[in-house]
C-alpha cells in the first residue's frame, strides 16, 4: 500500500508541476481552484448480519482542480468518512480515508448552459485512487483501490467563489475485510465489493490573475478574446505602417522620420545627401534654383521659411570646434541670400553642442558656434542687429554613445523672427 501511495503522490506532484507551467501561459481565464466539501456518507454494502448503518453526517474532502480548458480538467482529492452502527445494529465504528485522481468534464460548457443561465453549472467527475479502512472491529487496516464517479452542481456566487453540491459513489476493489463493519473477511471476493455514497455541500475558490475561471468561460468569451487579440495585432501593424514624414518609408524602418514631404530617401528613410553637406540632394537643387542662383521670386515663400525654421538649413562643427565645417559653407550662403532678399527679416542664431564634456563647457562652445556664424554673416554684409545669438548648450536628442549621431547635434540652426 505504501508503494501505491508513493506512486500516486509522485504522479500527482508531476501533474501539479505541469499544470503550473501551463498556468503561466494561460491568457484568457484562470485554471486552478481549491475545493472544500462536507456532508453525509452512507455505506451501502456489504455489512455482516446484525450490523446496520444509517446516513451519517460525517464526510469531508479537500481537492485541487486544474482545468486544461473550459471543458476538461483533473482533480486531486483526499477524503475522510466515519460511519457507525445505528440503534438496531451491533455497535461498530469504521473510518474510511481515501485519495484519488479524477478526470472532470464540464457539462455546462459542453451543453451550452450559457444559452439559458450564467450562474448554474454541472460537472461530471470520475477517477481511481487508494483507500484505507480501519475501525474498532478490524484486526488490521484494510487497504483497497477505489473507483469514484459523481456529479457536481455549481452555483456561481462571484468570479472567485462558487457553491458546490455533489453526489458521488465510491466502489472499493480488493477490500479483503469485505464488510464495512470489519467483521467478515472474505478474500475470495475481489470485484467492486464495497459501495459508499456521499452527498456534500462545499465551496470552490478560484485562483489566478484573470477575471474569469474556466468553469464559466464560454465560447463567446473565447471568441471575444481572440477578436481582441486580432484587433491588437492589427493595431500594432497599423502603427508600424505609420509614415509620419510621408517619405514612403514606415516609421518603424525610418531612421530619419522628419524628412520633408516628397524628399528623395533611401530604403531606411534617410534623405540622400551625396556631398554630405547636411542638405538632401533634392532640397539642395531647390535651394540652388530658388535662392543661391539669385532668383528672389520665391525668397519669402512659406516653404523656404519652413525649411529654415524646422532646422533643415544647419551649420555643422567638428568636435570641440567653433569653426564651421567646410561642407556647411553652402548652408551659410543660403541664409545669407535669404537675408539679402528679405531685408526686413531678422533671425535667431541658435548654437548647440553634443553631450560629451561638462555642461559649462558645452554652454560656452554652443555660444561660440552661434557667434562664429553670426560673424561670418556680418562680414558678408548683414547688419548685426538683425541677428540674435541664442546658446542652447547640449542637445540630448541623440544617442551620446554614437559618434555619427553626435555629428548631427554639433550645429547652428536659424529661426526667422
Amino acid at each position: 500500500m505504501k508503494k501505491h501511495l508513493l506512486l500516486l503522490a509522485m504522479l500527482s506532484l508531476g501533474f501539479v508541476a505541469n499544470a503550473q507551467e501551463e498556468e503561466k501561459s494561460a491568457k484568457d481565464y484562470n485554471k486552478f481552484s481549491i475545493e472544500a466539501n462536507g456532508g453525509l456518507t452512507k455505506a451501502n454494502n456489504p455489512l455482516a448480519d446484525g450490523f446496520y448503518t444509517d446516513i451519517a453526517p460525517l464526510h469531508v474532502d479537500l481537492g485541487v482542480r486544474y482545468m486544461f480548458n473550459p471543458k476538461f480538467g483533473l482533480r486531486l482529492q483526499v477524503g475522510y468518512d466515519k460511519m457507525k452502527g445505528n440503534d438496531e445494529s451491533i455497535p461498530f465504528e469504521t473510518e474510511y480515508m481515501n485519495a484519488n485522481l479524477q478526470g472532470v468534464v464540464n457539462l455546462g460548457r459542453i451543453m451550452d448552459f450559457e444559452s439559458w443561465t450564467k450562474n448554474f453549472n454541472v460537472q461530471f467527475h470520475t477517477g481511481v485512487g487508494y483507500a484505507q479502512l480501519d475501525g474498532d472491529r478490524f484486526e488490521k487496516s484494510d487497504n483497497t483501490m477505489n473507483f469514484i464517479v459523481g456529479l457536481t452542481g455549481q452555483l456561481k456566487l462571484s468570479e472567485r467563489i462558487a457553491l458546490n453540491a455533489d453526489f458521488s459513489m465510491l466502489n472499493n476493489t480488493g477490500q479483503d475485510k469485505n464488510t464495512w463493519d470489519g467483521t467478515t473477511p472474505n478474500p475470495e471476493i475481489r470485484g467492486f465489493d464495497g459501495t459508499l455514497y456521499n452527498a456534500t455541500l462545499g465551496i470552490a475558490f478560484y485562483l489566478g490573475k484573470h477575471a474569469k475561471h474556466a468553469d464559466w468561460t464560454t465560447n463567446a468569451d473565447l471568441a471575444d478574446d481572440k477578436l481582441k487579440a486580432l484587433e491588437e495585432r492589427l493595431g500594432n501593424v497599423e502603427s508600424m505602417l505609420v509614415d509620419s514624414d510621408a517619405d514612403g518609408v514606415p516609421d518603424y524602418l525610418d531612421q530619419e522620420n522628419n524628412t520633408t514631404a516628397g524628399a528623395v530617401v533611401d530604403s531606411k528613410g534617410r534623405a540622400i545627401d551625396q556631398n554630405n553637406n547636411g542638405i538632401a540632394d533634392d532640397l539642395e537643387t531647390y535651394i540652388d534654383q530658388r535662392i543661391n542662383n539669385g532668383s528672389g521670386a520665391a525668397a519669402d515663400n512659406e516653404v523656404v521659411k519652413k525649411l529654415i525654421n524646422d532646422g533643415y538649413i544647419a551649420v555643422f562643427f567638428d568636435f570641440n570646434r567653433s569653426t564651421p565645417t567646410e561642407s556647411s559653407t553652402r548652408n551659410i550662403n543660403f541664409i545669407l541670400n535669404y537675408l539679402k532678399l528679405n531685408p526686413n527679416s531678422s533671425m535667431t542664431v541658435s548654437g548647440y553642442a553634443d553631450e560629451i564634456g561638462s555642461n559649462a563647457i558645452n554652454n560656452t562652445i554652443s555660444e561660440k558656434r552661434a557667434a562664429a556664424v553670426k560673424d561670418v554673416l556680418v562680414k558678408a554684409g548683414i547688419d548685426g542687429s538683425r541677428l540674435t545669438i541664442s546658446p542652447k548648450g547640449e542637445d540630448n536628442s541623440v544617442d551620446k554613445n554614437s559618434a555619427a549621431a553626435r555629428k548631427l547635434v554639433r550645429k547652428v540652426i536659424f529661426t526667422i523672427n
